[in-house]
């Protein structure tokens, strides 16, 4: 069991109810973790406790939306009477892709996509570190992605709020480690949580888009990727590794694809790399014999 001092630590999981949370929620859950899982839903958080009785395995929820700071004060209140003064580590899991040219992605939603994914964190992380910081022991795990280090067409917003998510938790780990506070970030490749198929459904009209070719590859490829990509488990067993490492790393990438990225972004040339993305997100068409180049 995941104790200390005869004591089951409590892990916080924010958007616990599908994807790498809900995969980290029954790994951790079944770790004899004293996981409260966080949901914006009483459906989404039935879901979650739905696969934990499947599981059989014991899991708490808490309802709260991490893009509203109200919502998001009354929920960790709600958790630290939950863990007698609050949890021992929180997972900053929730957050989206908005997809779509930067040139058709509207401040709105722009300003959105970095609340999620990246104000949100930094938010949780102050509610939760002056009770870690008394304890002299916590962890604060933030998911980031391969997007974090890697930036891609047609996801340039989604790029710069887990860029900026990676810069914050580089400073907030600094900052906090002489307490006891471990930071760390994670940063999966592609896995089967349906972040791309969902983020389909936020993409620019095509109509009047000078990158509807782009969009409509990104249709027709999302729900194939999704069928083939491999299970969020293996990220929620890094996760769980992680917790359990009295001295864990700083990042963890996850996955082939993660790893092969990361390192052909710092190997190959910048116009080679640039040429590689615009060609696989659909921008431009490779000069095959007998068709003009775009």
């Amino acid at each position: 069991m995941a104790s200390s001092g005869g004591m089951t630590k409590s892990v916080v999981i924010t958007g616990a109810n599908s994807g790498i949370g809900k995969a980290t929620a029954l790994e951790l859950a079944g770790a004899g973790y004293d996981v409260i899982g966080t949901a914006r839903s009483e459906s989404k958080a039935n879901d979650l406790h739905v696969a934990a009785r499947e599981r059989d395995v014991p899991l708490r929820t808490v309802l709260l939306d991490v893009a509203d700071a109200q919502s998001t004060e009354q929920g960790f209140k709600e958790i630290d009477a939950m863990t007698d003064g609050g949890p021992w580590a929180v997972i900053n899991n929730a957050g989206f892709a908005h997809s779509g040219a930067i040139e058709d992605v509207s401040d709105d939603d722009a300003r959105y996509q970095l609340e999620v994914n990246l104000v949100a964190p930094m938010r949780i992380a102050r509610l939760v570190l002056p009770t870690m910081r008394e304890r002299g022991d916590g962890r604060i795990v933030n998911i980031s992605s391969i997007a974090g280090r890697v930036s891609s067409p047609m996801a340039g917003w989604y790029s710069a709020s887990k860029f900026g998510l990676e810069a914050a938790t580089d400073a907030l780990r600094v900052e906090v480690e002489p307490f006891g506070v471990r930071v760390i970030l994670i940063e999966p490749g592609g896995f089967g949580t349906g972040i791309w198929t969902e983020s389909q459904t936020r993409l620019p009209a095509e109509a009047n888009s000078a990158y509807a070719d782009a969009y409509e590859r990104a249709h027709s490829a999302a729900g194939l990727a999704d069928r083939y990509m491999p299970d969020p488990v293996w990220v929620a067993r890094v996760i769980r590794l992680a917790l359990n490492n009295p001295v864990p790393l700083a990042r963890y990438l996850v996955g082939v694809d993660a790893v092969s990225l990361f390192l052909g972004q710092k190997l190959a040339p910048t116009i080679l790399a640039d040429y590689v993305k615009s060609v696989s997100a659909g921008i431009r068409r490779l000069p095959l014999p007998g068709r003009k180049p775009s």
